[in-house]
């Protein structure tokens, strides 16, 4: 499969940043306005708070609605967690795992990044693993080992099948809400390493079906030359989504 085959996806991440009162409007100004999904596939994936309403107000359209994150465990005594088994029951079919942000301000390590891997995949649900590199990485030469070991601890113990129905992000550190947007050369660089990491994983066929996305300060500005990189199938877009117009410059890039 070429890259021209795997379908462009183009994701929003919105965090803890809008409020209840934004939610609404927002997918009311976007839905009529998205590609077929034959063209790309658009997600948004937000806090638990608003994906009922935002699974109401999406039914009929081509936008995907997606958990920012969720616990491991399907049920139990986890005082604020989200049940991955109650996301799927609810619909939603895509949640984001190992986001940097969770690895570096909630100690997420990669065994639990595998952990809620498997807990998305049992609930039929398809998990958008981040991977990522320090600044400090970076300037020492290291990101290599550091991107390919997040990326084989992601795929601990899942079979192929299963991590067909994956997708790899690949986010810098340095460049999440920074402002600071790695070139493209930059972005294809990572982005095709964890190609190749997949490849050694499982197939080169296998690897060549699954899509990697970047992300890390994405904007209307830079995301044509990004999707332009072979290896780089979609972005998954922080600050820039937060505004749908501008979400939709994105989108129809």
């Amino acid at each position: 499969m070429s890259a021209k085959q795997r379908v462009p996806f183009i994701g929003a991440n919105w965090k803890m940043y809008l409020m209840p009162d934004q939610v609404i409007p927002y997918i009311e100004t976007i839905k009529d306005q998205l590609p077929s999904p034959d063209q790309a596939e658009v997600m948004i994936a937000a806090s638990p708070l608003y994906l009922w309403p935002l699974l109401d107000h999406a039914k009929g359209s081509n936008v995907i609605i997606a958990a920012e994150n969720c616990d491991y465990h399907d049920t139990g005594a986890y005082t604020g967690e989200v049940s991955p088994k109650a996301l799927s029951e609810m619909g939603i079919t895509y949640s984001i795992a190992g986001h940097s942000e969770r690895r570096h301000y909630f100690d997420e390590d990669p065994e639990i990044v595998n952990k809620k891997v498997h807990a998305l995949l049992r609930n039929h649900i398809n998990p958008i693993v981040c991977c990522d590199e320090t600044l400090v990485r970076t300037e020492t030469d290291d990101d290599v080992h550091w991107v390919v070991s997040q990326v084989i601890a992601a795929f601990k113990n899942v079979d192929a099948s299963d991590a067909a129905k994956m997708m790899i992000a690949y986010e810098p550190r340095w460049a999440i809400g920074t402002g600071i947007t790695a070139s493209a050369e930059e972005a294809e660089e990572g982005c095709a390493l964890i190609r190749q990491t997949i490849s050694s994983i499982y197939s080169p066929a296998l690897a060549d079906t699954v899509r990697v996305l970047y992300g890390g300060s994405v904007t209307p500005k830079t995301v044509k030359a990004l999707m332009a990189q072979p290896d780089i199938d979609g972005v998954l877009v922080g600050s820039a989504s937060l505004d749908p117009n501008e979400f939709l410059k994105l989108i129809h890039y």
